[in-house]
């Protein structure tokens, strides 16, 4: 096998479920432009981290010297079907999917610095490498797009059509030339799904993308007051929204995450909102030690807790 066919497969037996190899060339100039007409037309919200480093983030070459090619990985994320609920827990709030797992970044690193240590040992000589899983500025959805692990859809999700949408993604931006996969075809043709299932109208139809109004971003990236008119349309989404990616016709329902050692919090799916507003600080950080809810914070959970709490009892009412 060569080297790319044998980091393939090291990296399925990593538990990784999609594996491709791109080039360390610049993002197609069609991506590159649809991030800057975003932020020209200040779309991204409080999100001011995603005006910085412009360059690093289409071209990876900028993330490290002499890079020539780019290892992306995939993790589907999809949980098992979760069990109902009884009618005395309705005095609760739904967590978007991947945060019902351990925080994938440090999974995902963790699994890349071995597949890393593997391409040392057959090699046999060194080699520069840097790993990227989401907090490096790097965009990684057309990455992974180029290498074939999926297409870019209007719900602007990587899209893997055997696993849908539910999948995190990782890089390795390395200085070794490698054979490089060809990228499959976008296949989301006259679909609106995602579009129309979007609560607040973030997903535009112009294809644009308004973080102001999405609720993933609203309950767990903006910080402070959520604007009134918006909350209600948060229902009882605690944290995060799977709305655009669940509605997809390429979600697989029978494609559940295969991997048994990211773990799995069943009762992080539907989280007891008055008992969220009664959590220390130290039972905070004890129960959510390992998971993506410390990006928030006990009192950004405690605020969506309020604003979940108060459009349930108007339904109620």
């Amino acid at each position: 096998m060569s080297l790319a066919q044998n980091i393939k497969q090291k990296a399925l037996e990593l538990g990784f479920d999609l594996v491709g190899i791109t080039d360390a060339s610049p993002i197609p100039p069609e991506q590159a432009d649809l991030l800057a007409d975003w932020l020209q037309a200040d779309l991204a919200g409080q999100m001011k981290y995603m005006y910085a480093n412009f360059e690093k983030r289409t071209n990876p070459a900028n993330l490290m010297e002499n890079a020539r090619s780019v290892i992306c990985v995939g993790l589907n994320y999809s949980p098992p079907p979760a069990p109902k609920m009884p009618a005395e827990t309705s005095l609760v709030g739904n967590v978007a999917n991947y945060a019902q797992y351990e925080d994938y970044h440090y999974f995902i690193k963790n699994k890349l610095r071995k597949l890393s240590d593997f391409i040392a040992s057959i090699i046999n000589t060194d080699f520069n490498f840097k790993i990227c899983v989401d907090s490096v500025p790097l965009a990684e959805r057309p990455l992974a797009a180029r290498a074939g692990l999926g297409f870019i859809g209007k719900n602007h999700m990587l899209i893997n059509p055997a696993l849908g949408a539910q999948i995190v993604l990782g890089e390795i931006i390395t200085d070794l030339k490698l054979e490089i996969d060809e990228p499959i075809a976008n296949n989301c043709s006259n679909c609106d799904k995602c579009i129309k299932a979007c609560p607040t109208g973030a997903l535009r139809e112009d294809g644009q993308f308004d973080a102001g109004k999405c609720i993933s971003y609203l309950t767990i990236e903006y910080e402070g007051k959520i604007p009134f008119e918006l909350t209600e349309k948060i229902g009882n989404r605690l944290f995060g929204c799977d709305e655009c990616v669940l509605a997809c016709p390429y979600q697989n329902e029978d494609s559940v995450c295969r991997n048994k050692q990211f773990k799995f919090y069943s009762d992080r799916a539907r989280l007891n909102l008055k008992e969220i507003l009664t959590l220390s600080q130290e039972s905070f950080n004890c129960r959510f030690a390992d998971s993506c809810f410390t990006r928030l914070g006990l009192e950004g959970l405690k605020r969506n807790a309020k604003i979940c709490l108060a459009n349930i009892m108007s339904r109620k009412g």
